[in-house]
């Protein structure tokens, strides 16, 4: 079966033609990243304008590519959860326009089990029952996933997602937008150690959650002190932002890595599956992959190129299409950062 998919949840429009065997037949993504850096994140608005601009020419390129015509896909995905209102709207009607086109079953796809999909797409091999662990900069969730329709949330931030802190703090520092790859750049010069900043709820051995909103002060009054800085007038050496940079990462690492083993902990599970934006991250990738491996747990964490937003880790649809859950064209959007 081959499957069209679609992703428009915030700021990336995205197709691919997958098959039920996780093949991939093509995969088109148009980055929205130019549009918003002057704005060190992503505004809403814009995103959905842009969507609407790019959604039939990346469509069309996503079947054109697979060497495939309309009549020959079996049914059409479509991320309709969580994510911002106008860019899931986007998707989800060009969705249902060429279902009803063309007389193809809908199928909806949650974006953040999605990204826990991409591990099972890059592992060529069953991945639940896992820990599912969705880092990003709007997520920073842990799932119990017990099969590729079972996915029971088990906590996560309580304010900022890990990749949003990551853009902040970056914007602080005069660093580009995004976030998590200058903040990573950065650091690499940097000592961990130069600034004692916090953990939040790191100690915390009940509770699978974050809190990266304080954090974020904390580098604040770090670099400028209280009141109100003009942070373009704080003239940081390099190695000050260095330093900056690799602290800060260190601190964000430590509670992502720390809760993560809890999580595996809690539920007696093995396997801890990882995806989203921040997963990209090196260091994040390294220190997992020594503490899972001190503690005896088995670690899968998405390729790079399926970290931040696709459209072929919506083949997770098939495991659905398979299971007959199948939608009608009453299906609406569900926004929102958890679901």
């Amino acid at each position: 079966m081959k499957l069209l998919t679609i992703e428009t949840t915030c700021d990336e429009t995205a197709a691919a033609v997958v098959t039920d065997d996780l093949q991939i037949l093509s995969s088109i993504v148009a980055s929205q990243e130019s549009l918003h850096e002057q704005f060190s994140g992503v505004v809403p608005e814009i995103a959905a304008r842009a969507h609407v601009e790019r959604i039939l020419p990346v469509v069309d390129q996503a079947i054109q590519r697979a060497d495939l015509t309309l009549d020959d896909l079996d049914a059409i995905a479509v991320a309709h959860t969580p994510g911002l209102s106008g860019s899931l709207l986007v998707g989800l009607v060009a969705a249902k326009a060429i279902c009803v086109a063309t007389g193809k079953p809908l199928i909806a796809i949650n974006h953040l089990h999605a990204h826990v999909f991409a591990c099972r797409i890059a592992s060529g091999k069953e991945i639940f029952p896992c820990v599912g662990f969705v880092v990003s900069g709007g997520h920073s969730n842990f799932f119990h996933c017990t099969g590729a329709t079972e996915f029971k949330h088990l906590g996560g931030t309580i304010d900022d997602a890990a990749g949003e802190a990551f853009d902040k703090v970056a914007s602080m520092l005069g660093l580009p937008y995004p976030g998590g790859p200058a903040i990573s750049r950065a650091a690499l010069k940097g000592d961990p150690k130069a600034f004692s900043f916090p953990r939040p709820f790191l100690r915390d051995k009940e509770r699978l959650e974050f809190s990266f909103s304080g954090l974020k002060t904390a580098v604040r009054y770090a670099i400028a002190g209280v009141g109100k800085p003009d942070f373009s007038k704080l003239n940081l050496s390099e190695q000050q932002v260095a330093d900056v940079a690799a602290s800060f990462q260190e601190a964000v690492v430590d509670c992502l890595v720390g809760k993560a083993m809890l999580a595996l902990q809690k539920t007696g599970l093995e396997l801890l599956c990882v995806g989203g934006g921040v997963a990209a991250n090196k260091r994040l990738r390294q220190r997992l992959q020594e503490s899972t491996q001190e503690h005896g747990y088995e670690l899968q964490i998405a390729p790079f190129e399926l970290c931040t937003d696709n459209a072929v880790m919506g083949a997770i649809a098939s495991e659905r299409l398979q299971a007959g859950m199948l939608e009608d064209l009453s299906l609406d959007i569900i926004p929102g950062l958890i679901r």
